[in-house]
């Protein structure tokens, strides 16, 4: 090899290793992107103290970084005189590359950030049928104009969910968690009711007392291990009746539970949010009113294992701060975020 191959063998080598970004973060040679940042500032000031007071470093700090990344490349950058400094060859083949290489970090620093602080992204609800039509079907779309970033993929039906395995990031869930695997971010209660259509009373005959709940049709969800899921009343005297009876017909959607009992099917429990209008309305009636049933609990429920995103987090503010929420389901409870039962 020639003199001037040995004189320009250095710079071969540093183009080599811009042009290949990955060998920067070899574990045997880190190059720390604040030296490179301070080199650029010293090649562009075309001096140290400059530089010093532009990034507010010692100048004794900002001598230790390029010495640091000369070292790291193996090769002389800056050539220090009494009045200037001097890139070398390879000094200005870096400051030509780390220009491009420093805005490049800078745009994506400035993307990401902007991801973090504005919410943005897929969404994955789960939730009832129920609770979707009537409920989330009128808040979704105010959502989605208040956040425009954000997309939305709702899963509504009855079953469980594995929240983790079915790749879901939040999900409404109505009563007790039984999962201590996820929290809850209690969202208030829900009033339920006995209700039955009127076309259904006239055949059958209004119920005056909870005995008498025997003598009618009782359609309802199926309870765990297969037995009948009991209805629990109470009122203001502080008594407290359990009732259980095989329902005359069982569903496991809610949905259909409000349709069979509005078209005249028999008599059941119903959530506010589904029957507050049949009952406004006259289409249906509402069942020994002198007893009360167990607010149902509401919640969104997430992974325990899992960071909330900001967009699961604006999502979450969104329901316990929108005031059509309570309007839609009766929620007057006072909100509190807590771990879910063990």
């Amino acid at each position: 090899m020639d003199s001037e191959s040995l004189l320009l063998e250095p710079a071969r080598q540093l183009i080599l290793a811009l042009d290949t970004p990955f060998l920067w973060w070899d574990s045997a040679r880190m190059m720390d992107l604040n030296d490179l940042r301070v080199f650029e500032k010293v090649a562009s000031l075309r001096s140290f103290s400059a530089a010093a007071r532009a990034l507010e470093l010692p100048k004794s700090s900002v001598s230790r970084s390029v010495a640091r990344l000369e070292t790291e490349l193996g090769t002389r950058l800056l050539q220090r005189t009494t009045r200037e400094v001097v890139l070398t060859e390879a000094g200005v083949l870096l400051r030509a590359r780390c220009v491009d290489i420093l805005a490049n970090i800078g745009e994506a620093a400035h993307l990401v950030g902007g991801f973090a602080s504005a919410p943005h992204g897929l969404l994955r609800i789960s939730a009832g049928l129920g609770f979707g039509v009537h409920v989330l079907s009128s808040v979704l779309p105010q959502f989605l104009e208040r956040y425009p970033g954000i997309d939305v993929s709702l899963r509504l039906g009855d079953r469980s969910l594995d929240l983790v395995g079915d790749g879901i990031d939040i999900a409404i869930q109505m009563g007790p968690l039984a999962d201590s695997q996820l929290i809850a971010s209690r969202l208030g209660t829900m009033e339920r009711y006995l209700c039955a259509a009127p076309a259904y009373l006239e055949r059958r005959g209004m119920p005056s007392a909870i005995e008498e709940l025997r003598a009618h049709d009782r359609i309802e969800t199926p309870g765990d291990s297969g037995r009948p899921r009991s209805w629990i009343f109470f009122n203001e005297a502080g008594e407290t009746v359990r009732f259980e009876e095989k329902p005359r017909l069982s569903t496991n959607d809610t949905v259909t539970i409000h349709r069979l009992i509005v078209n005249g099917g028999g008599i059941g429990v119903l959530s506010e949010f589904i029957c507050a209008p049949d009952l406004q309305d006259g289409r249906l009636v509402r069942l020994l009113p002198e007893w009360k049933m167990p607010a149902l609990e509401v919640s969104v429920v997430f992974p325990s294992g899992r960071e909330l995103s900001h967009t699961v987090r604006a999502f979450i503010d969104f329901l316990k701060n929108s005031p059509d929420m309570g309007k839609l389901w009766g929620n007057s409870a006072d909100q509190d975020e807590q771990h879910a039962p063990l």
